[in-house]
């Protein structure tokens, strides 16, 4: 599936400071991040997406489902046991044939990675976003590169290991007071960032709900929240699925995070997610 493509020489998704995301953000609605895995591990798609030719099919197809960002990672961070870390020089082999020409397609792309030295090679080939799964607190490059190039940061919670005797929500409010001194002192403007309370990451699938159902608690940092809850593991201790049989279970989990203030929802599967959004938006708007 092909996709009217906008200017091929300066994308309106490419760079552009914080305007890309500023701009979408102004819509008053729900945004849609389309997830393009380029790895063979990722827990859901591992291998799906690894070849360039397919990534980019694959993004032309989420954007003509109605993306609004489409987030890249070459290295798999999932919260499971075997997750194999690779180099920065395999991840940006893995980028490399993908990443520009997704950038060319014209909607703003977001790298997913926990290092500065790929984010940067990824600004510099026209990501507009980064996506750092631990939230300024592993490489402390990713804070300086961020408030150097005035870029939108996602910061994510995240922990070694889930620990089913903590609060949650307080930690992950912890975290992201920790994250924010850190982003204060490089630089980065508050307008510049937006929190992920990390779905899964370094939590029971208890947790993870906990984090959607109190997902208002979060509010009081004054910042847009992205939630990723895409067939992630909860769902399977709710009804027993694999990844891919988790649609049903996604749709329910972003629809009750945008009802409690999500800004923005991370999927997989993009058409489904955008048909949820709208007919929920439809269904308010006529009370």
């Amino acid at each position: 599936m092909s996709v009217a493509r906008r200017s091929q020489s300066v994308p309106d998704g490419a760079g552009g400071g914080l305007a890309p995301l500023r701009r979408l953000l102004d819509l008053n609605r729900p945004l849609v991040m389309g997830i393009l895995n380029v790895t063979p591990d990722s827990f859901s798609d591992g291998g799906d997406f690894s070849q360039p030719a397919q990534a980019i099919a694959h993004a032309e197809r989420m954007i003509a489902e109605g993306a609004d960002i489409i987030d890249i990672g070459a290295e798999s961070t999932r919260p499971y046991p075997g997750m194999t870390p690779v180099s920065q020089n395999d991840e940006l082999s893995r980028l490399a044939p993908v990443l520009p020409a997704v950038v060319r397609l014209g909607v703003p792309v977001s790298i997913d990675t926990i290092k500065a030295g790929v984010a940067r090679w990824a600004l510099d080939h026209g990501a507009a976003i980064l996506n750092d799964v631990w939230g300024l607190q592993r490489d402390p490059d990713m804070a300086l590169l961020a408030a150097e190039r005035g870029v939108p940061i996602v910061i994510m919670h995240n922990r070694n290991e889930a620990d089913p005797a903590i609060d949650i929500v307080a930690d992950i409010r912890g975290f992201f007071a920790r994250s924010l001194d850190i982003a204060a002192q490089a630089g980065i403007a508050p307008e510049a960032i937006v929190l992920d309370p990390g779905i899964g990451f370094g939590k029971t699938p208890e947790q993870s709900i906990q984090a959607i159902a109190r997902l208002r608690e979060f509010e009081a940092f004054g910042l847009p929240i992205l939630v990723g809850a895409s067939r992630k593991r909860f769902i399977n201790t709710v009804v027993a699925t694999e990844p891919k049989q988790r649609l049903p279970g996604s749709l329910a989990a972003h629809l009750i995070a945008v009802e409690n203030g999500a800004a923005i929802v991370r999927a997989h599967d993009v058409a489904e997610t955008v048909q949820a959004l709208r007919v929920a938006a439809a269904i308010r708007e006529a009370t």
